[in-house]
């Protein structure tokens, strides 16, 4: 039986609306993810601010109206276009702005929150970008499935992150099944999209404000999905847990009481860089 994890409404003014999901102290029942923002944004809403000890993805859905200009304090500048995926690894610190394209249209969106192990964490920050032609697609009657991250089946990402996870963009006809293999040791989440979705034969709607999520078991086995009350979209998230604690403060996440001190002390010393330069329209051609 899965367990049912909760989602928090969450706005900031009138260019902000998201469904939150977030873990507890060791991201339980999602770990090794920290938390999910399925989010509609339409103006420059959050600040050039610091991340450090886990990575941030964004990942915007086909149907998003713009794409999201991304900068870091590595000197990264680039568009996330409309169906791609960006991963920003903050190891010991980096700076970090995402914004709309173009102001006034609507960017659709999952920002995910991925834990680094303990070890990574002092690690270099880095990125990783997959354009929205390089996603893997795997096609079946009445299904469509995008594999930005991690696998399905034989079919596999390009990227190689540091925290190994899976990400798949499910679109399913009404009256489709599908049947989603989760691999021996990983645990799991769907989070709705739209639509009425049938998890192993229990109703699941993004307005409802639940989503099942599945502990690792030590045998591989399968989430059942299928859209019997029309058309749905929906992401299966997966990855393997990392069972280690978890130390909040803000954008900063760190296995240790310490190493969030230090990590903040880095960054009141001006170590993760700046972003103070005045942001230029990047290039979207």
């Amino acid at each position: 039986m899965p367990i049912i994890a909760r989602l928090q409404p969450m706005n900031f003014g009138s260019h902000f609306r998201a469904y939150a999901l977030r873990g507890g102290e060791a991201a339980e029942p999602i770990d090794p993810f920290l938390g999910v923002d399925h989010a509609w944004i339409s103006a420059p809403t959050f600040p050039p601010h610091p991340h450090a000890g886990f990575s941030a993805v964004s990942y915007l859905f086909l149907d998003s109206e713009t794409g999201v200009d991304n900068r870091d304090s590595l000197g990264n500048h680039n568009l996330i276009a409309p169906g791609g995926l960006h991963w920003t690894a903050a190891g010991r610190g980096v700076m970090h702005e995402e914004f709309p394209a173009e102001t006034g249209k609507t960017v659709h969106m999952v920002q995910i929150f991925v834990n680094l192990a303990r070890e990574r964490q002092s690690d270099a920050p880095r990125t990783l970008s997959l354009a929205p032609e390089d996603v893997p697609v795997v096609q079946l009657p009445g299904i469509k499935i995008r594999v930005p991250l991690g696998r399905f089946g034989e079919i596999r990402s390009p990227l190689m992150p540091p925290t190994e996870v899976s990400l798949l963009d499910i679109s399913l006809d009404a009256g489709a099944e599908l049947s989603v293999p989760i691999l021996a040791g990983q645990s799991a989440f769907v989070m709705p999209i739209y639509g009425k979705l049938a998890v192993n034969g229990e109703y699941y709607e993004l307005d409802r404000f639940t989503l099942p999520a599945f502990p690792a078991q030590a045998t591989a086995h399968s989430i059942s999905l299928a859209a019997t009350q029309g058309s749905v979209k929906a992401v299966v998230f997966s990855g393997r847990p990392l069972h280690q604690p978890v130390y909040w403060q803000g954008p900063m996440a760190l296995a240790s009481p310490e190493a969030l001190a230090a990590a903040i002390a880095a960054y009141q010393h001006g170590d993760f860089g700046t972003l103070d330069s005045p942001i230029a329209p990047v290039d979207h051609t």
